[in-house]
């Protein structure tokens, strides 16, 4: 049985997803500038995503500005959003765990002359607002903040910083790097005081190489890229209309009978880390908050209340002894398929900055998968998942003492 427990890093399409994207290429193949009838039924694709994905932000078509992917979309807001106002200052504050996408668009910005501010975190993967409302200056213009981090699953306290943010200066941008939060969790954001939000279509189930960042009315930023001043001119290129039909159709079912979904998901996670830390010994759950108790000490209220304080489908785990590449190639053996820390990462053999940040002790950096599940995601998975660690670990922990 094949079990795919990777989902932070891409996702399987929903089946109508594939079916829109199929028919937009094959059939509504038109470009959405085109003045014929073709090109007219491309832009109302255009217009029905843009929908679709507003109503599940309670915003305004308008505010939605199609992408390639939450990079693109962390990229235009975070440099098109510091040079539209670097008159104003050139103070730029985001944490020390942000996705490669931010804290690379930060260090650009440095050498152009920007200076970064980079909030530290806690255990469990997140900010003290305290220190956030101490590195506002007068001079800050952009403040940027993942709401999930992708490889611990730690919740950052988004409407907190918000406040804090624009209580301090209403014109002080703030983003909110969303990819692994839009799907997960309910974002309005106008309620949260978000300003610019990055999400990716292939974490929800849509396609690859599609994304967006609301841009609420009345922000200025300015494009990056230069062309045919399409979409207003802040993304010249012409528009991928079967990805943008495809995401506005994944987001519309994202948020379907979304608190059913959230509620199984947080279920299978407490099922996961229970099965896990029963039937093992050194291994420990990163990101969860158990004030120093082990996670078997906690009753199953106790446990369900820690975890509810992360991310739904997330769940970091480092096991001691054994590492994290051969328990990833062991598990494949038996088809269940996890990433050695963020998929975006694996590819650069360097220590996590996420683990480093939460403190996690060195014996373990590199000894850490993790686990991400989707709305299809089942108990007969997770229990499989629990044995096969249950089989491996030990073999592999003798193994490596030899």
């Amino acid at each position: 049985m094949e079990i795919y427990l990777d989902n932070s890093a891409t996702t399987k399409v929903f089946g109508d997803v594939s079916e829109i994207c199929v028919k937009v290429m094959t059939e509504d193949y038109g470009n959405a500038s085109s003045m014929h009838h073709k090109g007219v039924v491309a832009e109302k694709y255009l217009k029905d995503a843009a929908d679709k994905i507003a109503k599940t932000l309670k915003a305004k078509p308008k505010e939605i500005l199609f992408t390639s992917g939450g990079t693109e979309s962390d990229n235009i807001a975070i440099i098109g959003g510091a040079k539209a106002h670097h008159r104003e200052g050139k103070h730029l504050i985001t944490t020390c765990i942000e996705h490669p996408a931010v804290l690379n668009s930060m260090k650009y910005l440095e050498e152009q002359g920007f200076e970064v501010t980079y909030l530290p975190v806690t255990e469990e993967g997140i900010i003290d607002t305290d220190e956030l409302s101490s590195a506002i200056r007068e001079d800050t213009i952009l403040v940027s903040i993942m709401a999930v981090n992708n490889e611990i699953g730690s919740l950052m306290p988004i409407a907190e910083a918000g406040r804090i943010i624009h209580s301090a200066n209403p014109r002080i941008l703030f983003h909110v790097d969303a990819v692994q939060g839009y799907g997960k969790l309910n974002l309005n954001p106008k309620q949260l005081g978000i300003d610019l939000m990055s999400v990716s279509g292939h974490k929800i189930h849509g396609p690859k190489g599609i994304g967006f960042l609301y841009i609420k009315d009345g922000i200025r930023i300015v494009p990056i890229t230069y062309g045919g001043g399409q979409q207003g001119g802040m993304r010249s290129g012409t528009l991928n209309i079967p990805g943008i039909a495809g995401l506005g159709r994944a987001a519309e079912e994202s948020y379907a009978g979304f608190a059913d979904k959230i509620d199984k998901l947080y279920i299978l996670k407490e099922r996961l880390i229970k099965g896990l830390t029963e039937e093992l010994s050194d291994i420990r759950i990163n990101g969860i908050d158990t004030s120093d108790r082990h996670i078997s000490a906690l009753s199953d209220e106790e446990l369900s209340e820690v975890i509810r304080k992360t991310a739904p489908h997330i769940i970091s785990v480092s096991v001691k002894g054994v590492r994290a590449e051969v328990l990833l190639h062991a598990l494949e053996d038996k088809e269940i398929y996890v990433s050695a820390g963020s998929a975006c990462s694996s590819n650069h053999p360097q220590v996590s900055g996420t683990l480093k940040a939460i403190c996690l002790p060195k014996e373990l950096y590199d000894s850490t998968v993790r686990i991400s599940m989707s709305e299809f995601t089942t108990d007969k998975e997770i229990d499989e998942t629990v044995k096969a660690f249950k089989e491996i670990v030990p073999m592999l922990r003798e193994f490596s003492r030899r």
